[in-house]
């Protein structure tokens, strides 16, 4: 597809109508967010995602898994580029026909998704974005007079008048970014390069190429996600289809996979290939930007279903390959350590306990929303084939306060969610629960209670600190859905 070069360009009333309102809330939240403060910071988060993917199809199979359950979010998620790349492990002759093929299958299904939510977008103009990269591998594919189809698309997303930041998904090899990146540096002045940098996110499924690394040094200013070199059994996305000792990883299973997905689904999910390597390696770098109530995709450290990350400058062979890559020259979004212990879903009694926590290490932050985020999976794959009245969907989090809130040492606060509600009618569960990885205090929090209402009180501190309370909503339809309300506690003395 090098030859599809032309930009994408929105259609319909609706969808102007959608880009003013989007850009009128971003640009106040991103101020917000440029001076530190908490205060407007979820606009961002419920605003839809602007993405570009890159994909080195045919390499494994998880790539088609993951475009599958991407293309079930495109009411949510904006798509602006699918480009056909190279990695470690396909170095050469990028398949962006592959792309195309699940497209078409998307287009078969379409008519069904718009009758669970019309924002769906038709299937010509995710064909208008499919790309392709260089063809060799890694830093070999980038210098002058190297530019691609796939490198003119991101150059042509960063440049729209969008107040949006531009997130690039990189499920294989970089080098297509970095080409971008490296043509912008030749062709646009200094500042104009620092103002379209800014832009930029990047979330890397590890390091596949030598191109990641490069960009990393060469511009230190490019918001950049990724566990780095090619260990890929420490990388936070690698929680997506670890199988976890002492938990029920049905949710990942081939049965679940085959009842849930693949069988029964329609033309999309006979397209969804069995595991070879991996379930979906590539999801996790998408899974953040879904608008769910958790996601906060300019605040990696709060975690949600993509994990969560810290911004440090890692070191030691922990993560690092230092003879294919070399050690980390500045702060990158990377591994952060979560304690978690899975509540129980008690017979009699209190519905939801919490339990002490028995795992502690990174790929805890990602798996630990594993079945929710399965189950929604599951529940769009549904949409594909049912009507509306028969799929279930997921409950609308109202809350009846601010989400973020200050209060006093010691001092209590009711949080209540009574207006949330279930779009078919399903009886709904309420799960308050504290993340302190999220925060930044450090002691004992007592438990809270569930129901539509909670009252929380304060710790007593001597500086001021954040406290994060999560509330999750579940319906009890089938499969049952969650969807979450984060409330950011400012303790002060």
């Amino acid at each position: 597809m090098r030859g599809a070069r032309q930009a994408y360009q929105p259609r319909g009333d609706n969808l102007i109508v959608r880009f003013l309102c989007t850009a009128i809330a971003l640009c106040s939240a991103m101020t917000a967010l440029a001076a530190d403060a908490p205060s407007g910071a979820h606009d961002t988060a419920d605003a839809p995602q602007r993405l570009v993917v890159l994909t080195d199809i045919e390499a494994d199979p998880d790539d088609t898994q993951s475009l599958i359950r991407l293309f079930l979010y495109a009411n949510e998620i904006d798509i602006e580029g699918l480009v056909a790349t190279t990695s470690t492990h396909k170095r050469s002759s990028p398949m962006p026909e592959s792309i195309q093929r699940l497209v078409d299958g998307y287009a078969k299904v379409r008519p069904n998704l718009v009758t669970h939510d019309r924002r769906y977008p038709d299937a010509d103009r995710l064909r208008q974005v499919i790309a392709e990269g260089v063809s060799v591998y890694g830093m070999e594919g980038v210098g002058p007079g190297k530019d691609t189809a796939g490198s003119d698309l991101i150059i042509r997303a960063l440049e729209r008048p969008d107040p949006r930041p531009l997130w690039v998904s990189v499920w294989g090899g970089a080098n297509t970014l970095a080409q971008a990146v490296h043509t912008l540096k030749r062709t646009r002045t200094p500042e104009e390069l620092d103002r379209l940098i800014a832009k930029l996110r990047v979330y890397t499924i590890s390091d596949q190429d030598d191109a990641g690394i490069w960009l990393r040094r060469e511009f230190p200013g490019v918001f950049y996600i990724v566990t780095p070199g090619d260990n890929y059994g420490v990388a936070t996305w690698n929680a997506i289809n670890r199988v976890i000792d002492g938990i029920d990883n049905a949710t990942i299973s081939n049965a679940w996979v085959a009842q849930n997905i693949q069988q029964g689904h329609g033309p999309l999910g006979a397209l969804y290939p069995d595991v070879v390597w991996g379930l979906e390696g590539d999801t996790p770098a998408f899974l953040h930007l879904i608008p769910n109530g958790l996601n906060h995709p300019e605040r990696p450290d709060w975690g949600g279903w993509g994990g969560r990350y810290r911004l440090y400058t890692p070191s030691g062979d922990t993560m690092l390959n230092d003879k294919n890559h070399g050690p980390e020259t500045r702060p990158i979004w990377t591994n952060a350590i979560d304690a978690y212990g899975p509540p129980e879903q008690a017979e009699y009694g209190r519905a939801v306990r919490d339990t002490a926590p028995r795992y502690r290490d990174a790929l805890v932050s990602l798996w630990r929303w594993r079945d929710d985020f399965q189950n929604d999976f599951a529940a769009r794959m549904d949409w594909t084939v049912k009507p509306y009245a028969e799929a279930n969907h997921p409950p609308k989090v109202v809350l009846g306060q601010p989400r973020q809130l200050t209060v006093k040492s010691g001092q209590g606060v009711a949080l209540s969610a009574r207006g949330s509600s279930d779009p078919d009618g399903d009886s709904l569960g309420f799960h308050w629960f504290w993340y302190p990885e999220a925060g930044d205090f450090v002691g004992d929090l007592p438990s809270l209670s569930n129901g539509d209402t909670v009252w929380v009180e304060a710790p007593r501190v001597t500086k001021p600190v954040d406290l994060h309370v999560i509330l999750r909503v579940n319906d009890k339809g089938t499969p049952s859905l969650a969807r979450y309300a984060r409330t950011v506690l400012r303790v002060e003395p």
